[in-house]
């Protein structure tokens, strides 16, 4: 009996912008039945490779079939009645447009959507703003969205990035039920413990090509670190045995907050960070950590409460006046933070050009001596240094963070930095945050990859309801520690957890 064909099947496909190569000659089948993890570093194509699929990119060259028959896209609606939906990195919908309204312009029958939104425990009102919802919440929207087009392949970029535990279960859920159909998805992450628990294969994507394909397995994500990286494996030396030194015994602390009411959610939240300290913020999705950053940041008014900086209050209610006082925010989605049609070098020094009081010569030579070393501290990417747009994900992201480098700053406020950030990308942020706090500066991180707070952090707060509930010094801060105080199961009776050999190595969290 014959073999059915491939429900999908890629082969050459190449695709470039400009002088950038995104994708040199990739190649990947998925099977009917089948959950297929697509992998790679950033800026080795994903992104680029799941548009094309979904009709949003046209490719420069090569093929593409569906069920054996091949296809080629010239719109998202070409992808659609192909029987392929994707969920983008970056939510695809209008922010000031309602939920019902973005459902209607892509031709979405809401009476289909209902029972997946159900099905995915979504509590939201069709007539609420996007801009008005959390992240996480539109991310979940865009999926109830796909699924309501009945896809035979569900393309999810980057789906659980942004998502808390409970968020992340009911996709996990939805994804086996797909495969159960004998449906398919393909699904890129940088967690690579998902991708072994719930993905039947894999395949690496390398500088635009395709250079592994296996069945997924315990211990395979040492052979994926490998591909991914290539030449640049031998680099990551992931374990933190050099933490740097903590916060200074018995400093002033430099940033305190008081009793801060602001937002929907924030109730009265009181916390300080020493200088030369990391400190991490922990919660589940909703529970005032949106509100805590962009007051910090100016970007919220508060509504009672003090900020201050070296026992000073901030009196301003304005970025600006943040900026000036020493606090930063590098925000989880990068697309807020990026001049996108602007050069590297133009992103990275815009602080030296915000910060004049008058106008004034600036001196080249400064400008430039600080944006390389930047560049160079980061490793940032600059075959795309026209247009940062060009910069994958990863770059993007360092670009935000970059231009604290380039224009300084006490208090750096890192809203989940590394969120859809591929491993070695990732051990470069986190150094960059201890090398900042060894050098004296503070950090005030918020993850949801609750691994990282015993990688990057001195000390961890876990919100609840709008308030602080638990804190603890990180080395004690293990995942089952965390998750309870983030339901706020009240006091925990496990003993000290100590930390064993493998605890500071790249784990994923779950």
């Amino acid at each position: 009996m014959a073999q059915p064909p491939d429900l999908l099947e890629v082969r050459d496909v190449a695709k470039s912008y400009g002088a950038v190569r995104a994708l040199v000659s990739a190649d990947l089948t998925v099977s009917p039945g089948e959950i297929h993890a697509l992998l790679g570093a950033n800026g080795a194509g994903k992104s680029t490779l799941v548009k094309i699929l979904s009709g949003a990119l046209r490719p420069d060259s090569g093929t593409i079939a569906v069920a054996g028959r091949e296809v080629r896209f010239s719109s998202p609606v070409d992808a659609r009645r192909a029987g392929i939906a994707p969920v983008f990195q970056d939510p695809a919908l209008v922010p000031h447009l309602s939920v019902a309204d973005n459902f209607t312009l892509t031709g979405t029958d809401r009476a289909a959507v209902r029972p997946w939104l159900d099905r995915l425990e979504l509590d939201v009102d069709l007539a609420e703003r996007v801009n008005a919802l959390p992240l996480a919440l539109l991310r979940m929207l865009d999926l109830a969205r796909a699924l309501a087009h009945d896809p035979q392949l569900l393309l999810l970029d980057e789906m659980t990035a942004a998502l808390p535990s409970d968020y992340a279960d009911r996709v996990f859920a939805v994804m086996r039920e797909w495969r159960d159909r004998g449906r398919s998805v393909l699904f890129i992450s940088h967690r690579l413990t998902e991708v072994r628990e719930i993905c039947d294969r894999a395949t690496v994507l390398r500088d635009g090509r395709a250079v592994d394909t296996h069945r997924t397995a315990e211990g395979s994500e040492a052979r994926i670190v490998g591909a991914m990286l290539g030449e640049r494996a031998a680099r990551v030396d992931l374990p933190m045995a050099e933490r740097g030194p903590a916060a200074v015994p018995g400093a002033r602390p430099r940033l305190e907050v008081e009793e801060l009411v602001a937002g929907r959610r924030l109730k009265g939240v009181s916390l300080s960070v020493a200088p030369g300290e990391v400190l991490g913020v922990v919660s589940l999705e909703g529970q005032g950590e949106d509100d805590l950053f962009l007051a910090l940041a100016g970007d919220l008014r508060p509504k009672s409460g003090r900020v201050l900086v070296e026992g000073t209050p901030v009196r301003g209610r304005h970025p600006i006046q943040a900026i000036r006082r020493g606090i930063t925010l590098v925000p989880s989605d990068r697309q807020h933070a990026v001049l996108p049609q602007r050069s590297i070098r133009e992103n990275l020094a815009l602080p030296l050009y915000s910060s004049m009081r008058s106008w004034g010569w600036i001196s080249d030579r400064a400008e430039r001596r600080a944006v390389d070393k930047a560049v160079e501290e980061l490793e940032i990417d600059m075959r795309a240094a026209g247009q940062a747009k060009q910069l994958s994900g990863g770059n993007q992201q360092k670009l935000t963070i970059g231009r604290w480098l380039v224009g300084g700053y006490d208090v750096m406020l890192c809203f989940d930095p590394t969120r859809g950030i591929d491993v070695g990308t990732k051990h470069q942020i986190y150094r960059l945050l201890r090398q900042q706090a060894a050098e004296g500066r503070s950090v005030l991180m918020f993850t949801s990859e609750l691994r990282e707070v015993r990688i990057v952090c001195d000390r961890v707060v876990v919100l609840h309801d709008g308030r602080i509930v638990a804190e603890m010094p990180a080395a004690e801060a293990d995942e089952e520690r965390l998750l309870h105080a983030m339901h706020d199961l009240g006091p925990h009776d496990l003993g000290p957890h100590e930390l064993g050999p493998h605890d500071l190595e790249p784990r994923e969290a779950s």
